[in-house]
């Protein structure tokens, strides 16, 4: 589990074929308290740690985590990075599970007094999970949602970047067009199967 408060900002520095990808990712933690196995969320997907040096970590990533997620795992890109939540940690933002629901598109982002608003298009199936002032996960972070606007391609939600988030993460980076990584809240993740196996008991 994770909470969407990111402690790192890494660059994936080699990329190997290697079982499907093998990513060597550059970051800043000190990678002696971090286990072979671990969890390590990266840009809001969670990875498991299977080699380390000093300052890099190595994670596999399998073709069905490639094809759920944004095409963003190439030599030089950035990833937010996230460990994983221990027993006792302060929950900063919200529970995440490190789970991409579908990618998003960045349809705006337009100054609005120091902060950034973000315009983003989510998938039709996500739809039902996002709410204004809800929750939700973007390429890590935890945000809230300040806007929904339903459309026929999909919904649209509107987010407020103020400028830490935007310097401590790689949000700050994104331009229209950009793709992302969404995870909806596991609450309403859980409430839309209980609405769904409710509605075939009742037909």
């Amino acid at each position: 589990m994770f909470t969407g408060i990111i402690t790192d900002i890494g660059t994936i520095s080699a990329v190997e074929a290697r079982g499907d990808r093998r990513l060597r990712i550059t970051c800043g933690y000190d990678m002696g308290g971090v286990d072979l196995g671990a969890s390590i969320a990266c840009a809001g997907v969670c990875l498991t740690v299977v080699d380390k040096g000093a300052d890099w970590f190595a994670v596999d990533l399998s073709a069905e985590s490639v094809s759920r997620t944004a095409p963003v795992w190439n030599e030089g890109q950035a990833l937010n990075l996230e460990r994983a939540l221990k027993v006792g940690d302060e929950l900063g933002g919200h529970i995440v599970t490190g789970h991409v629901d579908g990618v998003g598109t960045i349809l705006s982002k337009v100054p609005e007094g120091d902060s950034h608003r973000y315009e983003i298009l989510l998938p039709v199936a996500i739809a039902p999970y996002v709410a204004g002032k809800g929750s939700v996960t973007i390429d890590g972070v935890s945000l809230t949602i300040n806007s929904v606007e339903d459309r026929a391609d999909g919904p649209v939600i509107g987010l407020n970047i103020i400028p830490h988030t935007g310097s401590v993460t790689t949000l700050g980076r994104l331009e229209a067009d950009d793709k992302v990584h969404v995870e909806i809240d596991v609450l309403a993740r859980y409430l839309g199967r209980m609405e769904a196996l409710r509605n075939l008991a009742a037909g």
